[in-house]
Order: C-alpha cells, then structure tokens, then sequence
C-alpha cells in the first residue's frame, strides 16, 4: 500500500510538471496575447533546442563550475559563521550585547545591496561575489541557529552539568545535536537565497557564471537562452536544497518520523483499532500541504 502511494506522489507530480510544459508550449505556439503577452515567449522547443546547443559547448559547463564554486565557498563560509555566532549570541550575554545590535542594524539590507561595498572592499570581482554570497546566507543561519539553542529544554543542560560535564561537554552533547532541526532549516533558507543572490551579482559585476550568460542573453535579445540559463538556475538550486534536507535528515536520524497515511488508524497491538480516527503524526513538508501549520 505504501509503495502504490509513493509511485500515485511521484505519478501526481510529473503530471503536474508535464501540464505546465503542454500549457507553455500550446500558449507560445499559437501566440496567445490575451492580458499576457505570450507571443513573446519562445516555446518549449525552441527553449530545448537551444539547451541542447549549449550541453555541446565548452562555456555552459565553465559557467557551471563557477556558479557552483561561488555558491558553495559562500555557503559554506555563512555556514560556519552563522552557526558560531548564532550560538555564542544564544549562550552569551556578553556576545549578545556585543554582536546584536550591530547584527540587527545589518540584518535588513539586503544582501545585492552590498555589491558597492563589494566592488570597494575586494580586489577581484570573484571575492566580491563569493562576500554577497555568504551575506546572503548568514542571517538565515544566523537567526535559526539562535531560536533553536535558545529553544533548548534547561534539564538537558543540567543533567550535563549534574554528570560532571563542562562548557564544551554541554556544547557537544546538547546544544549542537538539541539545535539542528532548527539549524538546517535555516541552512534550506540560506541556500535558497544565497543561490539568488550569486545569480544577481553576476548580472552585475560577474565575468562567467550562469547569472552573468543569463544578462549577456538578455542584451543581445536571445530569449531562448534567457530561458536556459533560468532552467538551469532552477535545477541547480533544486539540486542544492535536496542536498542540504538530505544532509539534515542524516544528521538528525535520530528524531522520531512517522509516514502520512491519508485516513490511516493507529493501531496497538493486541487491541483492536478505535472507533474514531486517530491523530496520525504529519511531515512539516506534508503538513504545509495540508495547511496544518
């Protein structure tokens, strides 16, 4: 029963991405102008053509490489960073008096906003780009990673302390593992906006990267390579954010998950199953679905 479920998910969502295609192919080919001007769009087929040009080219893939570079060495960096000063805020007065007013100020501007600063403060275009990056990430990190330690039951902490256990001990064995739901949801967040934001400052000051192919495509009005590097923008942060949810759901294996089952009945055994329905625990992702949370 499980596995037919899974294979009708899977089914469900191709379909519903195979629909889009046929609309967008069907309202492009017979050029469509009602309020939306469709007329302009290139089709699906043309959009594939010219993807399957670029797979053949040496500057795709060059673009490629360099998105994924900035992306990652930002990432990583915003990682590090907002996840120490997270908990240093979360655990210290002292930090937090220090670092939260200033971090408050910062937090708002957006991070594209820093590519002046950027362009001031770096000697090559690629640092600036990699600094937005990790800007772009850091709150996201930064903010989760503090909720979550200070969202921490105090027996835990305590138990440590009762045990014989130090700082470090309680930061190993309690904080860090007590506050990684939390911390990879804001790494999710991070990467998403990170991947719009590298996109963004290789429109601007980038030299290669898909951002920057992207604008060149756009200036030289061709819309079906417009479209490529949007695809592959897509995919790529797709990709990405699968990556860290994976990573996440292995680092904390240890949290208790239930499937959703639509209608399904908890049963004990030995007892027979209750009359009424029973609460089923739900997925956050599933839960969103359902418009539970």
């Amino acid at each position: 029963m499980r596995g037919r479920t899974g294979a009708a998910r899977y089914a469900l969502r191709a379909a519903s991405l195979t629909t889009a295609l046929v609309a967008w192919q069907l309202l492009t080919s017979l050029d469509v102008d009602l309020w939306l001007r469709f007329s302009q769009f290139p089709t699906v087929a043309d959009v594939a053509r010219a993807f399957g040009e670029r797979l053949g080219g040496d500057d795709y893939w060059t673009d490629l490489t360099d998105s994924l570079t900035r992306i990652l060495t930002g990432f990583l960096l915003a990682a590090v960073l907002g996840i120490a000063t997270g908990v240093a805020v979360a655990r210290s007065r002292l930090a937090e008096d220090l670092l939260g007013p200033l971090l408050e100020v910062l937090r708002p501007i957006p991070a594209i906003a820093l590519v002046p600063v950027a362009i001031l403060l770096f000697p090559s275009n690629e640092q600036g780009i990699v600094f937005i990056t990790c800007a772009a990430a850091f709150f996201p990190v930064l903010v989760s990673t503090r909720h979550a330690v200070r969202a921490l039951t105090p027996v835990w902490e305590e138990a440590v302390r009762t045990m014989g256990g130090g700082r470090g001990r309680i930061l190993a064995t309690v904080v860090l593992p007590g506050a990684l739901p939390g911390i990879f949801g804001g790494l999710s967040v991070g990467i998403g906006v990170s991947w719009i934001c590298v996109i963004s400052a290789e429109m601007i000051s980038g030299q290669y990267g898909v951002g920057y192919r992207t604008w060149q495509d756009y200036t030289v009005v061709d819309y079906p390579g417009v479209f490529v590097g949007m695809v592959t923008i897509g995919i790529l942060g797709w990709l990405t954010s699968t990556a860290v949810e994976l990573l996440g759901r292995r680092l904390t294996r240890w949290l208790p998950r239930t499937s959703y089952v639509p209608g399904a009945r908890a049963r004990t055994p030995g007892r027979a199953a209750p009359a009424g329905p029973a609460p089923t625990a739900v997925r956050p992702e599933e839960a969103r679905d359902e418009h539970l949370v």
